[in-house]
């Protein structure tokens, strides 16, 4: 890695080249990776888009001068284009004479010059790699250079580019912009099309992304200071009873006061939080981790076995909760040491002791306040978070998630301009659950955002109603969560509804088509798991058209697809049986990489190596990508099912039955639990057996045994036999074929 400060050997005129050096100096500090692979003659560099001021950067972090290519119609749209293109040196392309251009590269690469396309065509306005132009390949082939990939990480939110749907007109940064530039090995243009391209881009801006400081910040740290930047501020409307605002300042002063006893009086590394969305569950979770814990947020509506064992896989001996939430979950095995939120926080003193702290947060830079809480500055690859999810042997996985990832997630969203500080989101997804723990508890907190609470998905009355007091804008749920919505709701209810995602399983398509004809709103897409904390995918509105010269239109969503990636991530194609590379376009394993994506369950080594092919993350999804970058999940690989929201795994639900009723199956199969598509859950349970069993008795012994409701096949058919391959496994496609007969005989 190398740091470039200054302007080195441009082909401006050095007086030029000194001002511009002064100008860069101040406004941005550029590093690099290393250049020495570069090569010695003529290259043609291919770049991804980002800004104006792209060919600055660039040229800070190459250590030869760049000639780069432009279009012609904005060197032609003012005096002050066209002196940048004349002092520069500047190829000027355009679709009127694109030849011309060509031979002119051309011509620039055969007398040793490095000449920088950038290869999408023009500016990104989504902040995501567009589909890559083929034009870069007939100019390197014809002067017989290699192209060199370079992408770079920064300058997306700046002044310069469009996040926002604007240029220019926007808040400019502060401090100095940190741009990191990533150099790829020269490649013969003959072995590198676009498809390779593409890749090498993703790779090579997943490690620029990497190169972020605000990566290796605390995650607490962060929080803190983003509550102290708008004390003043209405955080959060929580809805859980009696409507009640929550300042900024008030909840961050909460949070401190809490964190100081919670450092006193609990010696353990992990608590526990069962607390539903809300203002309390949003000052628990901060006042865990700024007491320098783990906060531990539990899934109180899986069965009594899970809970017990996530609580000893954790070490989770102390609880924060609520009185209200243990009457209501009573079959919830709490330990000795539950606590109760209002009553610790009047313990302390109340108001008497959270004022002190308020006043901190009115009057005390935001560094000053985390300084007193002794946050530390760093928190990077530490564990800032443990969600569990349920594994195929019936034990909890603990997928632990550091200061790195949910900070890297958290900047993904927020570059995708989707979540402004000017949006009002109604967060009712539950906070063991991946998405509300990063997206709508933690987002909110740190960028500013407006949020307003509703106890449960579930609640669909009550969610109409905030929505429509509230004038919420976004609204994040699964399609389960929303088809009663859309349901129950009228037009009038949801108008302030800006942006409606969809994620956690496959959005049917009747649902889509019935949110736009009914509210005249398109679902945006999305997808992640939690292991990728959580959004991994996610389509976006289109970006607005500007007014400069020859812009054209670009493309942020896709029906049918989940978006693209998340800037700063990279991915694969994989066989899923020989695990070998396939092109992007065609259909197999996806596997990611990202800063974003987890570095192994908790005490389980043998998972954490099934989770990941070299260090590659297996997503246990098929998929396939377009040219344009968006991403089609075709299907599961594996035994599980996605039912509202939740995996469900298939070897679970069987072995539990097989232990309840004591089959024997040493003469072969005789049960096969199958998902099978579900209009309302997004898929539903068959169980295929060869024995007499009743649904009913099915459901109340298998619930007995701790199983989870929403793990209990909804259908049971007799068969005469299992289908099963010659090799003695069994017959995924043939059980599939049968379930599927017998869920469309039953409907």
């Amino acid at each position: 890695m190398s740091e470039t400060p200054r302007f080195k050997r441009s082909t401006l005129p050095w007086i030029l080249e000194a001002i511009v050096a002064l100008i860069a100096g101040c406004l941005y500090r550029v590093r690099s990776s290393s250049t020495e692979g570069l090569p010695t003659g003529g290259a043609l560099i291919a770049a991804n888009h980002l800004s104006y001021v792209d060919v600055i950067a660039l040229q800070l972090a190459c250590p030869r001068p760049l000639r780069f290519v432009g279009y012609q119609g904005m060197r032609d749209s003012n005096w002050f284009f066209r002196l940048a293109f004349k002092l520069s040196g500047a190829i000027a392309i355009s679709n009127r004479n694109p030849l011309g251009a060509t031979r002119a590269v051309v011509r620039h690469l055969q007398a040793g010059d490095y000449v920088l396309v950038f290869v999408e065509g023009a500016i990104s306005r989504t902040g995501q790699l567009m589909k890559i132009r083929r034009g870069y390949e007939l100019m390197a082939r014809q002067a017989g250079v290699p192209v060199v990939p370079v992408a770079h990480d920064g300058l997306w939110g700046s002044v310069f580019s469009f996040s926002g749907n604007r240029y220019l007109f926007k808040s400019p940064r502060l401090m100095r912009t940190h741009v990191y530039v990533a150099w790829g090995d020269p490649v013969p243009a003959a072995e590198m099309p676009p498809e390779r391209l593409r890749r090498e881009l993703l790779d090579l801006g997943k490690l620029a992304f990497d190169e972020r400081p605000q990566l290796k910040r605390h995650l607490g740290r962060e929080v803190v200071r983003g509550l102290a930047r708008r004390p003043w501020r209405v955080e959060l409307i929580d809805r859980t009873a009696a409507r009640r605002e929550v300042k900024a300042g008030q909840l961050l002063a909460a949070a401190a006061a809490l964190s100081r006893h919670i450092r006193r009086t609990i010696p353990e590394k992990r608590v526990g939080i069962v607390l539903p969305p809300g203002a309390g569950a949003s000052i628990a979770n901060l006042a865990v981790l700024c007491a320098g814990k783990v906060p531990v947020n539990l899934n109180f509506t899986a069965g009594r076995a899970s809970i017990e064992a996530s609580l000893r896989l954790g070490e989770v001996s102390t609880i924060i909760s609520a009185h209200a939430v243990r009457e209501k979950v009573k079959e919830f095995p709490w330990p000795d040491r539950t606590l109760d939120l209002s009553t610790e926080i009047q313990t302390l003193g109340g108001k008497k002791a959270i004022l002190p702290w308020l006043l901190g947060a009115w009057f005390l830079p935001n560094q000053w306040f985390a300084n007193l809480l002794g946050l530390p500055k760093r928190g990077d690859t530490d564990e800032a978070g443990l969600l569990f999810t349920s594994g195929s042997s019936g034990e909890p996985k603990g997928v632990v998630l550091s200061h790195r990832n949910i900070l890297a997630n958290c900047w993904q969203i927020s570059s995708l301009c989707i979540l402004p500080d000017t949006a009002t989101m109604l967060a009712c997804l539950p906070v063991f659950h991946s998405f509300g723990f990063t997206v709508t508890l933690w987002y909110p907190m740190m960028r500013g955002c407006h949020v307003v609470t509703v106890p449960s998905p579930l609640d669909t009355r009550r969610i109409i109603e905030a929505i429509r007091e509230e004038s919420a804008t976004v609204l994040i749920g699964a399609p389960t969560f929303l088809r009663p919505l859309v349901k129950r709701a009228e037009p009038a209810d949801l108008r302030s509804l800006d942006l409606v995602v969809s994620g956690a399983e496959k959005m049917p398509l009747d649902l889509f088509t019935t949110v736009k004809e009914k509210f005249h709103i398109e679902i945006m897409q999305g997808y992640g798991l939690t292991e990728t904390t959580p959004a991994a995918n996610i389509n976006q509105p289109h970006p607005l058209l500007p007014a400069t010269p020859g812009a054209e239109p670009q493309v942020g969503k896709r029906l049918g697809a989940v978006g693209r990636m998340m800037p700063g991530m990279t991915a694969r194609i994989l066989h899923p049986d020989t695990m070998t590379e396939l092109p992007f376009t065609e259909q197999g394993l996806v596997v990611f990489r990202g800063g974003n994506v987890f570095a192994g369950y908790l005490k389980n080594p043998e998972k954490t190596a099934e989770a990941f092919h070299g260090d590659w993350f297996v997503t246990g999804d098929l998929g396939r990508f377009d040219e344009d970058g968006f991403l089609y999940i075709e299907g599961r690989l594996s035994r599980f099912s996605k039912i509202g929201g939740e995996m469900v795994p298939h070897g679970t639900i069987e072995q539990r039955i097989i232990d309840v009723f004591d089959l024997d199956q040493s003469e072969g199969y005789v049960i096969a639990v199958v998902g099978v598509p579900d209009a309302n859950k997004g898929e539903a349970l068959v169980l295929l057996t060869t024995m007499e069993l009743a649904s009913d008795e099915l459901r109340d012994r298998l619930m007995a045994a701790g199983l989870p409701a929403l793990w209990v096949p909804r259908t049971v058919s007799q068969i005469d036999a299992i289908p099963v391959l010659g090799t003695g496994k069994l017959d995924l496609k043939g059980c599939k074929e049968l379930a599927t007969a017998v869920a469309a005989n039953k409907s």
